[in-house]
């Protein structure tokens, strides 16, 4: 993997050929693998190294961006020429900033992502992994598919004001899919630590719901408590984060707009954005270099803040907006210049129950009649000021009755708003890292829901 002093003499190079007021360069990459499996057999194993060099030039108040996956001097004189020349071409942007100095950047808290047991995975180390798996799916005379991936990566930002943030990591994601005859089971994780991952103990789990969904019942559509596993409920929220972008709220796209310190959602419900937590992965600075900051989103139900880049920042002090939103500065959450988006947060945590969190046997004890949810998929928009979305349940779907799992039933589709949603919470889980397929980890809560509004049945 790249050396700083490597990183420092790439950045440097394209320097000495540019000749723009300012310059940034991302130099990202690293190693990284993937064993993958089906019908219990490992059917491919893949490798690489690489690294790409997005190189941005700002030029009399235009900017633009370019890329190369080659170090050489030549692709790196292209790339700062192809910058450049777009840039030139460019309208002139009023809000564009000049580049983040060090001092206006702020320095991140230290954290601790990068681990040499992670980094030393190699692929007798994932196959042994599936092999625990597939030993598994045989006991239950199951059918295994899935994934074991590993990587070691960095990140770094440099800019001509003298602006330099390296951020290392390593990775490592299994996800787990066992096929039944008429059921079947999911399990996914992700953590930047490999020791956090316990191939066999997901692959009983996913095998033990494939088996309890066995020749799975219709139940008829309507409104439900669901008791929602954490990959299922944050399958859900992800679909609300960028709405608390300020970028968002100024273009009136977001759910927020006239919406702020209001109470949205139940007093249990509380989400903050940090990427200094325990549970969390990724850099602590954002597209432009600048620390992230903790940020509360939601505080006991009433949506209270947003996040910032630089230039959203300054926009939104100078609009009708920011009487209603208090002190308003960059917080660290602008994406990579220029770009459409703006800001959003990328380290959500849904506070837990804490001293009340109840488990998922807690809350099935707890239910007269309701259904638990695995995972969901295949999740869209339908209406995006009420946060209302649909989708459908997969890979474990369960009725409850008298406080006990009563077996499989068929695949449910859904037309949900969140915000109703998060207003009729019962119960909460404690927080955990949680990986699903629609959205971004995070880390969130199993939770309790009433009147949940399943509209039909699907065909499997």
């Amino acid at each position: 993997m790249l050396s700083a002093d490597q990183t420092h003499d790439v950045f440097a190079r394209i320097q000495k050929l540019s000749s723009a007021d300012d310059v940034e360069a991302i130099i990202a990459g690293g190693r990284s693998a993937l064993t993958r499996f089906a019908k219990n057999t490992i059917h491919q194993n893949v490798a690489e190294e690489g690294y790409v060099i997005s190189i941005r030039v700002a030029l009399e108040g235009k900017t633009a961006r370019a890329t190369t996956n080659r170090l050489d001097e030549e692709s790196l004189k292209r790339a700062v020429q192809s910058a450049e020349q777009i840039a030139r071409v460019q309208e002139r942007d009023p809000d564009l900033l000049p580049a983040p100095s060090p001092a206006e950047a702020g320095i991140e808290s230290p954290v601790e992502r990068h681990f040499g047991m992670t980094a030393a995975i190699k692929p007798e180390d994932r196959a042994a992994a599936v092999e625990q798996i597939v030993s598994v799916a045989k006991q239950h005379k199951q059918t295994a598919a899935g994934i074991y991936s590993s990587s070691e990566t960095m990140e770094a930002l440099l800019n001509s004001r003298g602006l330099a943030k390296i951020h290392r990591q390593t990775s490592s994601e299994i996800s787990i899919t066992m096929l039944a005859d008429d059921s079947s089971g999911w399990q996914k994780a992700n953590s930047p630590n490999a020791a956090n991952l316990n191939p066999k103990r997901l692959a009983e789990i996913a095998a033990d719901k494939a088996s309890q969904s066995a020749r799975p019942r219709e139940v008829p559509p309507g409104k439900y408590t669901v008791i929602l596993e954490p990959a299922a409920v944050l399958d859900l929220l992800g679909f609300m984060f960028f709405d608390f972008g300020g970028t968002a709220l100024l273009e009136q796209r977001s759910f927020l707009n006239n919406r702020v310190g209001t109470r949205l959602f139940g007093e249990n419900i509380t989400i903050y954005d940090d990427a200094y937590h325990l549970l969390q992965s990724g850099a602590t600075f954002d597209g432009e270099g600048v620390a992230r900051r903790r940020v509360t989103l939601v505080e006991k139900g009433v949506a209270r803040g947003l996040v910032f880049s630089r230039a959203t920042a300054r926009k939104m002090q100078n609009s009708d907006l920011a009487p209603q939103l208090g002190k308003i500065t960059p917080t660290g959450h602008g994406f990579p210049l220029p770009n459409e988006i703006g800001d959003a947060p990328m380290n959500i945590v849904v506070q837990g129950g804490n001293g009340g969190a109840k488990s998922v046997d807690e809350m099935i004890k707890s239910t007269e009649r309701g259904i638990l949810v695995t995972r969901l998929w295949y999740i869209r928009e339908v209406d995006p000021y009420e946060k209302i979305l649909t989708g459908m349940t997969r890979d474990g779907t369960f009725l409850v009755g008298n406080g006990k799992l009563q077996g499989g039933v068929r695949n449910f589709r859904f037309n949900q708003s969140l915000i109703d949603m998060l207003q009729n919470v019962e119960m909460l889980g404690g927080s955990v890292r949680a990986s699903g397929e629609e959205s971004f980890d995070m880390v969130v809560p199993a939770m309790k829901v009433n009147n949940f509004n399943f509209t039909e049945l699907t065909k499997f």
